[in-house]
């Protein structure tokens, strides 16, 4: 429809509805209908009964985002209370994690400081004074006004040409072919271009009508109102809201009154197919631990006693993220779910710029709808997963940290193995990935590496180091099967892969090419290794399911892209002896061909294709071959590897391999956000040719960079997020980190301003870590190791 407004519909009337509704008016998209089941504005769902509270702060940078945005519209609307937020700790563990947390506030720019009991007692006279050891605030926190802020935003929108329809109960959506036309309620059709389902905890009913499922499962939340505290209501109105986390409580203002809000108990989950009313009876039962947390907390609520309370639904997900963007399957349907108060004006900013301008000016991978493997959509791990989310919401949970349950669910060819070599396994997109191996621990180099900090220890062992060491000095077997891999065939591939990626992929058959998915606004979507099998065959090295969904829509329809991982597995074989173990057991793969080269080849009796890669710098392949030949290639790899030393590597070795190497990992060390020059990648960009983004990375004016960091104390080996300072003031924040142990050097990668040549420090618990920038890679800059 070129020229004309899209005629938008939006289901759902809540905060995130009534929000996008005003971001997409703003915008000139002023054809928009909501639409809602219930009789008014914000009645009915979650918006009707939240508390309203909005904290910041998160280790994620764009759920910080979304919620500095929130706090900035809403105090600019007039319906947001800029009261301050308290978080407390009764324990060591607790204070410890809210100087992590004040180091996110600084990496994201939110504005916090970490204070002592007795500011807290003087914030809050209530609690009790001699449970306190401190507690971290962050002024610009407060209260929002739900139902106020969806009226504002609501009545912006109408000004601007949007309607809002009530007592529309949606029932189907309407489709021709691949394409979104309208959306049908128990009365009326509304034809549209654009639908987008901010039902919240209905998602999931919106989603069964188009084919597509929707991860989140509606959860009670016990909220209850206390009788009166006698103390002024006015003083009890200016005090921070308030998050006691060790025990899963929060807590605000109601006049003379508190209202605490309960994590502690038992998970309730509800089918959204079964749900009439956003709020359930209190059970009084499940409140009684909290209860009695919340006393001892603030002794004077004993007497004020609970006036009543309820059970009020809301939306979790399996990895407690939204569920943002458009159906993989069907153009111009949209998913805003799983978003809370906190987050709803800036989700909403970000989905009308994805919606009118064609992708947000955040990077959304964490929160896009589109991220999950296809088994992570199975009804009992969303399910199972959401109730572990809720469990865990206020705990402190280590960055490494997996879900117990369900698990395993994905495991390589090389499992069995692995487990008789005492892996330990971490858990990735549903795969078991090796992270040691306890059958190194008797290996001479654990005695080499150097101890850290009790964090760091945690999920780590010195036997990663052993074996990045013996990777180094002999050869070592990494399972990469978990690595998402592509296959792109047909007339039209060559043509396709070399519009989508910024590299030069027109080579002969066996080239191998790193290259880069880039955005259109040249911003980094992906990194890629692809290798050409033969004339119209290719085989993408991926990094998830992102990738995929993005070829796909792009695939014009003479290309065909094939999942390939799970019929497949893959062995990186590594080291200085890597090609001696190759030349004992195969005259079929030609050992002497250059890096970045690909041929089929047999080991012994096991067919693969092999790829001279390597990401943790050093000589060696990566060897596919079929699942079922799996067990039989590692078992002949390992056997033929005894007399040259081999051994079984874990990611904790890989990792710190790489980052010695300088090897960046995407949605870590650079994003949408990045382009490929401020983030090291310039070489993979070939100007002499057509690519999507190229157009705009002549208007490029970047004034930061990735920059490689050592630090000075071995023993602080910061794990990520970390805030960066110079000169005093906060600069940037820290990506990757790890130690390298051939190097014997801390290693931390952050975002920095260009201009930065001279020493930092990184806040790491608290305390300041000196750090400089270095050249990089570390270890061997020539690329000798590499290319044997």
């Amino acid at each position: 429809m070129p020229g004309e407004v899209p005629r938008v519909v939006l289901v759902g009337a809540g905060i995130v509805g009534c929000a996008l509704a005003d971001e997409l008016t703003d915008r000139g998209f002023t054809n928009v209908t909501v639409l809602d089941q219930a009789p008014g504005l914000a009645v009915g769902g979650s918006s009707s009964h939240a508390p309203g509270l909005v904290f910041q702060t998160n280790s994620c940078r764009s759920m910080t985002a979304f919620a500095r945005y929130t706090v900035e519209k809403y105090t600019a609307l007039g319906c947001f209370d800029q009261i301050g937020g308290l978080e407390i700790a009764t324990s060591a563990e607790r204070l410890a994690d809210l100087s992590r947390r004040h180091g996110w506030a600084t990496s994201w720019g939110v504005r916090s400081r970490l204070i002592d009991a007795d500011e807290v007692a003087r914030l809050h006279p209530l609690l009790d004074r001699e449970q306190l050891l401190g507690g971290f605030l962050i002024p610009s926190d407060g209260l929002a006004r739900p139902v106020q802020a969806a009226e504002i935003q609501a009545r912006r929108a109408i000004e601007r040409g949007a309607r809002f329809e009530f007592v529309q109960k949606v029932v189907a959506v309407e489709t021709a072919g691949d394409r979104v036309t309208g959306v049908r309620t128990e009365s009326d059709v509304f034809p549209a271009d654009v639908v987008v389902s901010c039902a919240g905890m209905w998602g999931p009913v919106l989603g069964e009508m188009v084919g597509l499922t929707v991860p989140l499962v509606p959860m009670a939340h016990q909220y209850v109102f206390t009788g009166n505290v006698n103390a002024d209501a006015e003083a009890l109105a200016r005090q921070p809201i308030l998050r006691h986390q060790e025990a899963d409580l929060y807590f605000r203002s109601h006049g003379q009154a508190l209202g605490i809000g309960a994590y502690g108990h038992r998970p309730m989950p509800v089918a959204a197919q079964d749900i009439t009313g956003s709020e359930l009876p209190f059970t009084e039962e499940d409140f009684k631990a909290s209860w009695e947390s919340a006393v001892e907390l603030i002794p004077a609520l004993a007497e004020a006693g609970v006036e009543r309370g309820f059970n009020g639904l809301f939306s979790f997900t399996s990895d407690g993220m939204p569920l943002l963007g458009e159906h993989p399957g069907l153009k111009g349907f949209w998913l805003a779910e799983a978003v809370w108060i906190t987050h709803s004006a800036g989700v909403a900013r970000s989905m009308a710029e994805w919606i009118v301008d064609g992708q947000p000016e955040l990077d959304l991978h964490s929160s896009d709808l589109n991220r999950f493997e296809q088994v992570q959509l199975a009804p009992d791990y969303v399910l199972e997963r959401s109730c572990q989310n809720f469990v865990e919401v206020y705990d402190v949970l280590h960055p490494l940290q997996p879900m117990e349950s369900p698990r395993p669910i994905r495991t390589s060819p090389f499992y069995g193995r692995q487990q008789e070599l005492g892996a330990f396994f971490l858990e990735a997109s549903g795969w078991e990935r090796p992270h040691w191996y306890e059958a190194n621990a008797d290996l001479p180099e654990v005695a080499e590496v150097p101890a850290r900090g009790e964090w760091a220890s945690r999920f780590w062992s010195p036997i990663c180091g052993a074996e990045a060491l013996v990777t180094r000095k002999r050869v070592a077997l990494f399972d990469m099967t978990p690595l998402k891999r592509l296959e792109v065939s047909g007339p039209g591939a060559l043509d396709f892969l070399q519009h989508m990626t910024t590299n030069n992929l027109n080579r002969k058959p066996g080239a191998v090419v790193y290259t880069l998915l880039l955005d259109e606004q040249g911003g980094v979507r992906s990194d890629l290794t692809i290798a050409r099998l033969d004339a119209t065959t290719f085989q993408v090295g991926a990094n998830g399911n992102l990738d995929l969904d993005w070829l796909t829509r792009h695939a014009p329809d003479d290309v065909y892209l094939k999942d390939i991982t799970a019929g497949t597995c893959c062995i990186g074989l590594w080291g200085p002896l890597a090609r001696d173990l190759v030349d004992d057991i195969s005259h079929t793969l030609d050992t002497r061909k250059g890096y970045f080269t690909a041929q089929k080849a047999f080991i012994k009796n096991v067919p693969v294709t092999a790829l001279r890669l390597s990401y943790v710098g050093e000589l060696g392949w990566e060897l596919y071959t079929t699942a079922d030949m799996g067990p039989k290639l590692w078992d002949t790899l390992w056997e033929a590897g005894q007399r040259h030393g081999v051994i079984a590597a874990g990611r904790g070795a890989f990792n710190s391999l790489r980052l010695e190497k300088g090897y960046r990992s995407w949605g870590t060390d650079m994003t949408t956000e990045h382009d490929p020059f401020e983030a090291g990648l310039g070489f993979a960009v070939r100007q002499d040719k057509e690519f999507l983004g190229k157009g705009s990375l002549h208007n490029l004016t970047s004034t930061k960079k990735l920059t490689c960091l050592t630090i000075d104390d071995p023993h602080s080996v910061v794990l990520g997020n970390e805030p960066v300072f110079h000169q005093g003031e906060p600069v940037g924040y820290v990506t990757s980190a790890a130690y390298g142990y051939t190097t014997g050097l801390n290693i931390a990668y952050a975002w920095l301003p260009s201009e930065i040549d001279d020493e930092v420090e990184i806040e790491y618990f608290g305390q300041k870590v000196k750090a400089r920038p270095a050249p990089e890679p570390l270890f061997d800059p020539e690329m000798k190791r590499l290319r044997g």
